[in-house]
């Protein structure tokens, strides 16, 4: 009978005995492989966090320069709490926060054409639609009213289509909206799903029916929500004629914005109005955020790997102690077993690899269990045995600043998601480490098998 044969068949011989430890030993390896899964899955994390930091950043930037002749203007009431950028990024409140949408008179068009140094006008009407959903927080319910699709009404002027980018660019289906359209309409990918419409089809909005001319693909929360039209038909279908949004007036110059801005700031002193610097002193303010998120991250992170290090080595100290005495015990069992072979001819070699094979197979069949656990366990035993890493500043999506920006990210500065996964390098390193402890942890059991002498082990019964 080889040496392997008789080994299996001795771990065979107590079924249960075998059963137990190899369930001890597969949580242990369980532990061993999770917590470095966890640690490469925050390393990873940490990592696209600060891409995604610096990449919206530097959108920004970009945006805030092409835009340094903008002038954004909307009601304050329309800015929601913690939005530093006005309804630029596309956010209404009101419908999904239970506040209330407000409106400026259309005639500040004409008040804001007609000052000096003012190249053009662009008037913007959006009018979030939603439903009351009931939801439970801390044992408490509340209404709010959700947003369902959000109307966003545009000039359609090819000026403005071709110069100012006033229309979703990532036309998905169909076309976009083109001047002189009217009676039509483009959904984005989220409104053909709730409207249950493709290219083509009519669909009924506020009582009206509009032609379905194309499908825009978007990248946050806020643009999934969006339709686009003419102002005029939003204006008539919401009730709202004579009524705007928020209007971005463009100087011909930007040394002209400080005093277009203070002029059109005496006329209308209760409106909200952003300039280029304002949009500098916010990005100033938001990188001073997502310097102290990414410090704060970073920190965790070390105090992770710290963690990590101390507790992997707690889980190879339990998995040698565990197959330590385990095989001890065997021994100590076979005692009269051993002085039995040793009287039949085996050498002390013998007698020492068969225990030690036997100790090493057990931890690799552990070790196989623990994959097993690990693959399906991993994400909650890391986030049991690990401090958590928080991965994104807030949510929602930005825009940049004013019409000329597109979706550009998701999120203000995104969400890198933590995904633990067991590599397949990782999983053959662990079935090393399963060897390896099986080794040093059989070793010492296995050696003092081999010096026992045949006359002293019959004693033993």
């Amino acid at each position: 009978m080889g040496v392997l044969t008789r080994a299996i068949k001795n771990i065979s011989r107590r079924k249960m005995r075998a059963l137990l430890v190899i369930i001890a030993l597969g949580f242990s390896m369980a532990i061993l492989i999770s917590v470095p899964a966890g640690i490469v899955a925050n390393q990873t994390a940490t990592q696209a966090l600060t891409e995604n930091f610096n990449k919206t950043l530097s959108d920004m930037q970009a945006e805030i320069n092409k835009t340094m002749t903008l002038i954004e203007i909307s009601n304050s009431s329309s800015s929601m709490p913690g939005n530093p950028f006005g309804n630029s990024s596309g956010f209404m409140p009101g419908p999904m926060f239970g506040g209330s949408q407000s409106y400026m008179n259309a005639s500040i068009i004409y008040d804001a054409r007609s000052i000096e140094g003012v190249m053009i006008a662009i008037p913007y009407l959006e009018k979030s639609e939603g439903v009351n959903e009931t939801m439970t927080r801390f044992g408490r319910s509340f209404t709010v009213l959700r947003t369902k699709y959000t109307i966003v009404g545009v000039s359609l002027n090819s000026s403005l289509i071709d110069n100012y980018s006033i229309l979703p660019a990532n036309i998905t289906d169909g076309r976009n909206l083109q001047e002189g359209d009217s009676g039509v309409v483009l959904l984005s990918e989220n409104n053909t799903e709730y409207f249950g419409v493709i290219v083509g089809d009519k669909v009924t909005i506020l009582g009206k029916s509009f032609t379905v001319v194309g499908v825009h693909g978007s990248t946050g929360f806020s643009e999934s929500t969006m339709l686009y039209m003419n102002i005029t038909d939003a204006q008539t279908i919401t009730g709202l004629t004579g009524s705007i949004t928020k209007l971005d007036v463009y100087a011909e110059n930007s040394s002209d914005v400080d005093d277009i801005a203070t002029q059109i700031e005496a006329l209308y002193p209760e409106l909200s109005i952003t300039t280029y610097k304002d949009r500098l002193s916010q990005l100033d303010s938001m990188q001073s955020m997502y310097e102290s998120t990414l410090t704060t991250a970073q920190s965790t992170l070390s105090q992770t790997e710290a963690t990590a290090v101390q507790e992997i080595l707690i889980a190879v100290v339990a998995t040698s102690l565990i197959v330590l005495f385990v095989m001890l015990y065997t021994v100590r069992e076979r005692t009269k077993e051993i002085g039995t072979l040793k009287a039949i001819g085996f050498s002390n070699w013998n007698v020492m690899s068969q225990f030690m094979l036997e100790g090493t197979l057990l931890s690799l069949i552990a070790g196989v269990v623990g994959i097993a656990i690990g693959s399906i366990g991993a994400p909650m035993l890391t986030s049991v045995l690990l401090p958590s890493i928080s991965t994104s500043l807030f949510g929602g999506s930005s825009r940049g600043f004013g019409p000329d920006s597109q979706p550009t990210s998701s999120g203000i500065a995104g969400a890198a998601s933590t995904q633990v996964t067991l590599s397949p390098q990782l999983m053959l390193l662990a079935l090393g480490a399963a060897v390896l402890l099986g080794a040093l942890g059989s070793l010492y059991p296995a050696w003092r098998a081999s010096r026992t002498k045949p006359a002293e082990s019959m004693k033993y019964e």
